[in-house]
């Protein structure tokens, strides 16, 4: 099969188009000949050395897929050869073919596209794992998300504005912030004009990909009792000073979380509890990513660049 691989670490041009050996299916897998690929900025940390995947996972890059099941191993139960499948992976959705746990396997609605379809399952996992199971966000509350513009903070304004949940997104551009709102945020801040402590003071679930440079205002602004769930260290590496007194005082949590590297029952866990809650929204339409571009396989490296570039939503590969 033909896949994307990198010989070593570096920037978008290591990325090249090969052939390689397909994977081995085990009995709770299911085989998937790949339409789409949704892009991810681990994608990004990976080639670049700085995110290693899961012992046992594949080596080749991507965390979601969509496509057609064309194997099912012998202890999986629900899945019929020819049925499309959209899955969460802890590797190796940059590939014609792609193996899964069949419980992060999920069936596609009629209603979206392959492209749409290999573009949900990271993100709006991710968003309903730290939104809804860690951080217990629930309607009438208000959540921020930082960097609504996302693939991630797309999904969980999405995901939160199902659920009666008052949104308020960061930004970096009035453009982004303008499309934040169509999207369906109630606030939108563009942090490059202004501190989003004082808009955002209230909040009680705090959605953070920033990491240390923003915790300690993040809990400034949280409300009594508020969560704030860490999910990334874009902002660098690096210690804090906490007031662990005000901390305290405000019945505050802090939550670190990552979705790759955990077992595979877990994954199943999450991705059942997303369906139960959500799968009536799936199915009649009213979940679908945002879309950025889409680009084919053999164009990996100038879809990473579009990633680490503006955009908007998602970008996808096109296998």
């Amino acid at each position: 099969m033909r896949a994307i691989v990198f010989d070593h670490f570096g920037d978008e041009s290591v990325l090249h188009l090969s052939e390689v050996d397909p994977p081995t299916l085990s009995a709770d897998e299911l085989r998937i000949r790949v339409r789409a690929a949704g892009l991810n900025r681990a994608d990004l940390l990976q080639r670049q050395g700085h995110y290693p995947p899961p012992p046992g996972a594949s080596p080749i890059l991507g965390l979601e897929c969509a496509g057609e099941v064309i194997e099912i191993g012998s202890n999986v139960p629900g899945w019929s050869i020819g049925e499309c499948a959209m899955a969460l992976l802890a590797g190796g959705g940059y590939a014609e073919e792609a193996v899964v746990h069949h419980g992060s396997a999920m069936h596609v609605p009629g209603l979206l596209t392959d492209d749409e379809a290999g573009a949900i399952p990271e993100v709006f996992l991710t968003a309903y794992l730290n939104v809804f199971e860690l951080a217990r966000a629930r309607a009438g509350e208000t959540l921020l998300v930082h960097g609504g513009g996302s693939g991630v903070g797309t999904a969980a304004t999405a995901l939160a504005k199902l659920a009666g949940i008052r949104v308020i997104v960061t930004a970096g551009s009035r453009e982004k912030c303008e499309r934040c709102l169509a999207h369906g945020a109630d606030e939108a801040i563009n942090y490059n004009e202004e501190d989003f402590v004082e808009r955002a003071r209230g909040a009680n679930v705090i959605l953070d990909h920033i990491g240390a440079r923003y915790l300690a205002r993040d809990l400034e602004c949280l409300a009594l009792g508020g969560r704030v769930v860490v999910i990334g260290s874009m902002g660098g590496p690096g210690n804090i000073d906490l007031n662990v007194g005000s901390l305290l005082s405000k019945r505050q949590q802090i939550i670190g979380s990552t979705l790759r590297a955990r077992p595979n029952e877990e994954k199943a866990a999450i991705v059942a509890s997303f369906v139960a809650r959500f799968g009536d929204d799936l199915r009649a339409g009213r979940i679908r990513p945002v879309i950025d571009r889409a680009f084919p396989i053999a164009e990996a490296a100038a879809a990473h660049r579009a990633l680490k570039e503006d955009h908007f939503g998602k970008i996808v590969l096109k296998v």
